[in-house]
C-alpha cells in the first residue's frame, strides 16, 4: 500500500478521490526555493494511480534532491483538454503523460522536445523495440511508452456466474460476444454489457479482426462508411434487443469506469475497457471484476494487441530538460519505483524490470499480469501513432454513434457523416 505523503497536498488516497472528482490536484505547493529545479508534471487517472504516483515521486525526490515535481492529474477527458490549453497556450508541463493518440499532434505541433537531445539521462535500452517505434513520428523519438497494456471484457463475475451463462473464454468471436450478450440479459434482466458502438477503441479491434486497421501507412483512413455501418449495425441491434446498455446509459460514458454501466451500481454485468484501468472498479464492484479477452473476427483472427497505455514526453520549451529526462529514466527504470507504481499504468514495458516485478505483484496487479501474460504470442503488433487529427476524431465517433443511439440517424448516415468529417479532419 502506498504511503502517506506529509509534505504534499495529496497526502492520502481519500484526498485523491476527492481530487478526481474535481477534475484535479496539484502537488506540492513548494515554489522550488534554494535553487532546486521545479518540473511540473501532469499525468491522467484514477485515485489508486495518484496515491502510488504521489509514493514514487515523493522517493525520486528523495534521490534527486536538487529537483522538485510539482505534480496534477485529472480523469482523461479533463487532462486532455486541460493539455491541448496548456499547449496550444504555449505552457505545456515540463513531463506529460501523453495517450497513443496524442503523439502525432503535439510532436507535428512543436510542443515535445526531441528525446535524443537527452539520450545521456534518459535509457530506453530494454524496451521492446516495436513498442518504442509507437513513440516514434518523422524518425524521432519522441515519447517513450511507460507502461503496455490490452483492452479487455471486465465483468462482474458473481453476477455472470449467478445467471447460469458460460464464462467468457480465449478465442471466442463476436458473434459469440453477442449471444452472450444477450444471454446474460435474459436470465438477468439488465443488460449483459456496455453498448461497444461509442467506443472507438473497441471498433479498432473489431476492425483489426476483420484484416483492416484505424488507418494506412500514411496516415489516411483504413476503413470505409460499409466498415463502419456493419459495426454500428452489430451494436444498435443488440441495443434495440436491450442485450447491452441503452443511449441514456451510452451517453453519459466519459472514459471513467465511475461512469460505466458495470460501475453505475451494476446496472450491466460487463464492459470493454482497458485491463490497468479497470482496477478502478473494485472500488465500485463489492464482489469484484475478472478481465477476459476481447473477441476476435469470425475466422479467428485477434484484433486485440498490445498498446503502449501511455506516454511520457517533455515540453519542447521546459527550462530543465535534462531533469525532466532524469524523472523519465526513474519512472521507466527504477526497480523501487516499479514496485511502487506495480500494474497501475499497465505492466512495464522495460523488459528487466518486468521480469523482476512480476513474480511480487499481488492483488488486481498480479490479475492484470496473469491476464497479459495469457495473451503472450497470440496478438500482432501494434500499429504506429495515429496521425494528430484522430484526437478530434474520437469525440467525433462517439457524436456520430449517440445520434444513431437515439435513433436520429441509421447506422449508414451517421457512418457516411463521421468518414466526411474524417477524411477533412485528416487534410486540415
Amino acid at each position: 500500500m502506498p504511503g502517506n505523503r506529509t509534505t504534499r497536498s495529496c497526502a492520502t488516497a481519500a484526498v485523491l478521490a476527492l481530487c478526481a472528482a474535481l477534475s484535479g490536484c496539484s502537488g506540492s505547493g513548494d515554489s522550488g526555493g534554494g535553487g532546486k529545479a521545479v518540473l511540473r508534471y501532469t499525468w491522467w487517472g484514477n485515485p489508486d494511480r495518484a496515491a502510488r504516483t504521489e509514493e514514487a515521486v515523493a522517493l525520486f525526490e528523495k534521490q534527486h534532491p536538487g529537483i522538485d515535481v510539482q505534480t496534477s492529474f485529472a480523469g482523461y477527458d479533463a487532462y486532455k483538454q486541460k493539455l491541448a490549453t496548456q499547449a496550444a497556450g504555449g505552457d505545456a508541463p515540463d513531463v506529460m503523460q501523453l495517450d497513443y493518440r496524442m503523439i502525432d499532434q503535439y510532436a507535428s505541433g512543436g510542443v515535445l522536445l526531441d528525446l535524443a537531445k537527452q539520450r545521456s539521462a534518459l535509457s530506453t535500452a530494454d524496451i521492446d523495440a516495436g513498442l518504442l517505434a509507437t513513440g516514434v513520428v518523422d524518425g524521432k523519438q519522441y515519447a517513450v511508452p511507460q507502461a503496455r497494456g490490452t483492452e479487455t471484457i471486465v465483468y462482474d463475475a458473481k453476477q455472470w456466474k449467478a445467471t447460469g451463462v458460460e464464462l467468457p473464454r480465449e478465442g471466442w468471436t463476436w458473434s459469440d460476444w453477442a449471444d452472450t450478450m444477450r444471454a446474460l440479459a435474459k436470465k438477468s434482466g439488465k443488460p449483459g454489457g456496455t453498448d461497444p458502438g461509442w467506443s472507438e477503441d473497441a471498433f479498432e479491434v473489431w476492425l483489426r479482426g476483420q484484416g483492416k486497421n484505424l488507418y494506412t501507412k500514411d496516415q489516411q483512413l483504413g476503413f470505409d462508411a460499409d466498415d463502419l455501418t456493419k459495426w454500428w449495425t452489430f451494436t444498435d441491434k443488440l441495443r434495440r434487443e436491450g442485450a447491452v446498455s441503452p443511449a441514456e446509459q451510452t451517453t453519459q460514458l466519459d472514459s471513467t469506469v465511475e461512469n460505466t454501466p458495470l460501475g453505475r451500481g451494476g446496472k450491466a454485468i460487463s464492459d470493454n475497457n482497458w485491463d490497468a484501468p479497470s482496477s478502478g472498479f473494485l472500488a465500485l464492484v463489492p464482489s469484484g471484476v475478472t478481465l477476459a479477452p476481447m473477441p476476435s473476427g469470425e475466422d479467428g483472427t485477434p484484433g486485440q494487441y498490445f498498446k503502449p497505455s501511455m506516454f511520457m514526453g517533455i515540453a519542447d520549451n521546459s527550462g530543465y530538460p535534462k531533469q525532466a529526462a532524469q524523472f523519465i529514466d526513474f519512472m521507466l527504470n527504477d526497480a523501487d519505483a516499479a514496485k511502487i507504481l506495480g500494474a497501475t499504468r499497465g505492466i512495464p514495458v522495460n523488459e528487466s524490470i518486468r521480469e523482476a516485478i512480476t513474480p511480487e505483484l499481488k492483488d488486481f496487479d498480479k490479475t492484470v499480469a496473469d491476464f497479459q501474460a495469457s495473451l503472450d504470442g497470440d496478438l500482432n503488433a501494434p500499429p504506429k501513432a495515429p496521425p494528430s487529427g484522430d484526437n478530434a476524431l474520437q469525440t467525433t465517433f462517439q457524436r456520430d454513434y449517440d445520434q444513431v443511439s437515439y435513433e436520429r440517424m441509421s447506422p449508414r448516415e451517421a457512418a457516411e457523416n463521421f468518414i466526411t468529417e474524417a477524411k477533412a479532419e485528416l487534410r486540415s
